[in-house]
């Protein structure tokens, strides 16, 4: 239970369908982040962080209206190996998505560890995604019902034989229906804004927060394909495959990031059709259904902000697989990213997926 409005109503939907529940609050924050400056999230307009100490008061109200104990867990270690991963991997030239790592680390990893210990069979959320039952009774991972708000892209590294040990009862609603039952029931979070997609930095500051996790930005030259010096750069970290804005370059076109090299810490940009868009290759892939022995039709998402596209998905060796996507520009999966996760779908089905390496 995370103070959120999601969370809070899947609570109430689990006590309502008898369930015996205990909530847990996860605190990580401030002892996780290198400087006090820096663990202060500094909200946008409508959005928020999560896990403050208004949010642990606003859950251990919605407990106390439905009924349930409340226990804080510290995480700030386990937390901390979250922010580390996060800074490594830009230093590496890759974007990272923390969020995944929470998913599989802590709240479907350590709560787990949790729930074994009192005794518990289950453990829930409020991520906007489904739980199904295959042919042969196998749990499936399936795709919110809201479209707008579906979150099984972040939750395809969870292991597999924990599917049949979660609920996720906000999973087939629309958030509008959340809102409505959170304010039926009377509960403080119905208008709670949304949280922010990284809950750990304020917006803006994650190359702050890295230079600061390695002891330095990894400043360096911007250059173009043919190896020409376009301009200066104040950390690699401040960059991201198929980004236009803020390159600080004046060419007379537009210019995207094509390709971050970290071991020379340059910046190389192009024309848009220079964009990496068609194939990837994914390493560390855990399949959520049983994992192809051949190429496979399928749809991959490569960003959480983007739809899936149309790809032969190929396993490799070593825990890898190929993409190739096959829809053209009309159906293009988006700037491929190296550190993003690539996540493979047959419909509404997730697969499984994989961390995009080239």
């Amino acid at each position: 239970m995370s103070g959120g409005v999601d969370s809070s109503v899947a609570a109430a939907l689990l006590v309502e369908q008898g369930y015996d529940c205990v909530g847990v609050f996860m605190r990580h924050a401030a002892p996780a982040l290198p400087t006090g400056a820096l663990a202060v999230v500094d909200p946008r307009p409508g959005h928020q962080g999560c896990c403050s100490a208004a949010d642990a008061l606003d859950a251990r109200r919605v407990a106390d209206r439905l009924g349930i104990p409340l226990y804080p867990l510290d995480l700030s270690a386990d937390f901390d190996r979250i922010i580390t991963d996060f800074a490594a991997e830009y230093a590496r030239g890759r974007t990272p998505n923390p969020c995944v790592r929470c998913n599989a680390w802590l709240k479907f990893g350590r709560l787990f560890e949790h729930a074994a210990a009192i005794g518990a069979s289950h453990v829930a959320t409020g991520h906007y995604a489904r739980l199904d039952r295959g042919p042969g009774g196998e749990p499936v991972l399936r795709r919110g019902l809201d479209a707008d708000r579906d979150q099984s892209y972040v939750l395809f590294d969870i292991e597999r034989e924990r599917l049949g040990k979660m609920l996720l009862p906000v999973g087939g609603l629309a958030k509008a229906a959340v809102r409505k039952q959170a304010a039926a029931l009377g509960l403080v979070t119905a208008d709670k804004p949304d949280s922010q997609e990284i809950c750990f930095v304020a917006p803006g500051r994650h190359a702050e927060l890295v230079a600061t996790r390695l002891g330095g930005s990894r400043a360096g030259e911007i250059i173009d394909a043919a190896g020409r010096v376009l301009g200066r750069h104040e950390g690699i970290e401040r960059f991201t495959v198929g980004q236009r804005r803020g390159l600080g370059i004046a060419t007379g076109e537009a210019q995207h990031v094509v390709r971050i090299e970290a071991d020379t810490n340059r910046v190389v940009v192009g024309p848009r059709a220079a964009v990496p868009e068609t194939d990837l290759v994914a390493a560390d892939v855990r399949w959520l259904a049983e994992p192809p022995v051949g190429p496979i039709a399928c749809e991959v998402q490569c960003r959480a902000q983007r739809s899936a596209a149309p790809a032969i998905v190929t396993p490799l060796a070593g825990g890898r697989f190929q993409a190739r996507f096959t829809g053209g520009p009309e159906a293009s999966p988006g700037p491929i990213s190296p550190g993003q996760p690539a996540v493979v779908y047959r419909g509404d089905q997730l697969l499984g997926g994989g961390w995009i390496e080239a």
